[in-house]
């Protein structure tokens, strides 16, 4: 069972309903807001009862509650034929977010954000080295992962080589010889983009895979940006690319 927490984390997993649900907490004195009625309502279609809570109690889950918590089910992985099967059904050129052993929850769920923004039809993950879907990181992506098709996988070369027997273009975010410039790349088309981890970057391995390394214009004194920044810099490109811009 998972605890979630935070009014937005709690609002969109009510919302996406891809979990089974088992109570949900509002902490006694809570102020009224627009957000605590629709998680009212949405608990109220989903038949999920509603009890009262001391915030001592829900503070001694985590700090974060803001007044609320939602005991549900595991989250439900998906299989890299959902995210095909997405971008089929929305009629689109499938764009996949592909994270290399990101260990940072705040990360994980930072880029899934983003990710949902700007309309990726899935993103992967490892099994091993890589921060999982946790209520930490439903509450860092503000609900967004909730509504996210998110794989793990065992070996992400060869999950790579699967996305790319669908005729799918893989770039690694990553600095180094032989990177082109973000910009100058081609993302318009069937696109996986490959974000590293924070401190290793993408692993040799996944780097050679790629169709195409790029990297960001640095101008300024520092080397590197957060994994998280740099790749929704990279994913709003892509946006940009595929006309959402």
């Amino acid at each position: 069972m998972d605890r979630i927490y935070s009014r937005h984390g709690v609002r969109e997993s009510l919302r996406a309903r891809r979990r089974s649900f088992q109570t949900l907490y509002i902490a006694d004195g809570v102020e009224d807001a627009p957000i605590l009625r629709d998680i009212r309502q949405l608990a109220a279609q989903a038949k999920v009862p509603v009890r009262s809570a001391e915030r001592d109690k829900l503070n001694q889950v985590t700090p974060q509650h803001q007044g609320v918590l939602l005991e549900a089910g595991a989250y439900p992985y998906a299989e890299l034929d959902d995210i095909f099967a997405r971008a089929l059904a929305r009629g689109e050129a499938p764009f996949i977010l592909v994270l290399d052993a990101l260990q940072d929850p705040q990360n994980l769920g930072s880029l899934i954000r983003t990710a949902e923004a700007v309309g990726v039809h899935g993103v992967v993950i490892p099994e091993r080295r890589s921060a999982e879907v946790t209520p930490a990181v439903v509450n860092a992506s503000s609900g967004a992962v909730e509504h996210m098709l998110v794989v793990r996988v065992v070996n992400l070369v060869r999950a790579i080589e699967e996305i790319k027997k669908h005729d799918v273009w893989v770039s690694a975010l990553d600095s180094g010889p032989g990177a082109m410039p973000l910009f100058a790349a081609d993302l318009k088309g069937a696109t996986a983009l490959v974000v590293g981890s924070e401190g290793e970057g993408v692993h040799r391995l996944v780097r050679e895979k790629a169709d195409f390394v790029l990297a960001l214009p640095m101008r300024g004194r520092i080397e590197s940006l957060n994994a998280a920044v740099a790749g929704s810099v990279a994913l709003y490109e892509a946006l940009r690319q595929r006309g959402g811009g």
